[in-house]
């Protein structure tokens, strides 16, 4: 963690508008320190998304504190919202989570103000939306904390690696001290001869980023704005050339948000065998992907909570029926239109 994850840093929270950011090892390693920093522990009830990576959940329960799940808004918005959560408070809820699935922003004006009127934190697990804004503010500035991730495929990567944002003074400094075994002063510190020794006044983990990492973020973090306008771009070709295609939903026609368009995910018809879909455009040297199975329905998630089908009728229907097409910045027209000529000859059968 010496000067290029400095400048990462300073360069990151510039990019989100942030006054703090914190590069770490993983969106993991952000979801778990923003919770533990904030509070949560046994006996506490946070709500979340069944429909994300199981890093969203596993983050809760590693803190002791019990994951409650919500519904996504709808069919065509694939965020959970105010409406969909508010049902599901009670006495021993103490925090929210909001994906921004896909790189779409959930309706962060509602959430925002439920979480004030109910006095819970909130965080947001912004994986999928660096360079994705909710009425012109970046995503992850609405909570106490937005965590990010630089996996290698998302729009901006360092291989492993992510980031944790917050305006909040006090709270920086406890994501300080979590990030690195509660240390007081880190190697670069005392390279740089600014202490000799240190202290460990928290419990803390190693959760740190390496200098390669940082190196590769920064390069990323540059190209961003430019990938994220050419993702755009393939996402309206792709909506443009899917429109009339049979036992075919596209989800976020109508989104007012600015989107990063991490995923490009359309709704098959129920009655299609989603896994014959993409074993045949395997055939075809097309790569598909299922993003993701409902999580409230893992047989880990059913023993230890017992969740079971029938919680989140539209969670469990998209987890379903949900094919993920390819999108990546360096797709080319003549891409999409394969993609699109593949999957119209399979579904018209």
């Amino acid at each position: 963690m010496g000067a290029e994850t400095q400048r990462f840093e300073k360069e990151f929270a510039a990019f989100t508008g942030a006054k703090h950011a914190f590069a770490v090892s993983s969106c993991t390693a952000a979801l778990h320190i923003a919770h533990t920093a904030l509070g949560a522990k046994p006996g506490a009830q946070i709500i979340l998304p069944s429909l994300t990576f199981i890093a969203t959940v596993n983050t809760v329960l590693a803190t002791g504190a019990a994951p409650v799940f919500a519904d996504v808004e709808s069919l065509d918005n694939w965020c959970i919202s105010a409406r969909t959560v508010e049902s599901l408070l009670s006495p021993n809820t103490v925090g929210l989570v909001v994906v921004h699935y896909a790189g779409y922003p959930a309706n962060m004006t509602d959430i925002v103000e439920l979480c004030k009127e109910r006095n819970l934190y909130l965080i947001e697990d912004c994986a999928h939306s660096p360079g994705a804004y909710w009425k012109g503010v970046h995503t992850g500035r609405f909570g106490q904390f937005g965590c990010f991730s630089f996996f290698s495929n998302k729009n901006m990567t360092t291989g492993e690696g992510g980031m944790i944002i917050t305006d909040d003074d006090e709270l920086a400094k406890k994501a300080q001290l979590l990030r690195s075994h509660g240390m007081t002063t880190m190697t670069w510190q005392r390279h740089k001869g600014h202490a000799s020794s240190y202290d460990v006044i928290e419990l803390g983990y190693n959760y740190r980023i390496d200098e390669i990492r940082s190196a590769l973020g920064i390069v990323q973090l540059s190209k961003i704005a430019e990938s994220n306008k050419r993702r755009a771009k393939l996402v309206a070709e792709y909506r443009k050339r899917l429109i009339n295609v049979p036992n075919l939903f596209i989800p976020f026609a109508e989104h007012p948000g600015q989107s990063s368009y991490h995923l490009f995910p359309v709704l098959l018809n129920s009655e299609i065998d989603r896994d014959s879909i993409i074993d045949r455009m395997k055939e075809k040297r097309i790569q598909t992907g299922v993003h993701y199975p409902a999580a409230h329905l893992f047989t880990y998630m059913r023993s230890r909570l017992g969740t079971k089908e029938g919680l989140l009728p539209l969670t469990e229907k998209i987890a379903k029926s949900v094919l993920t097409l390819p999108l990546f910045p360096d797709m080319k027209i003549e891409h999409v239109e394969m993609v699109v000529g593949a999957l119209t000859e399979l579904l018209s059968k």
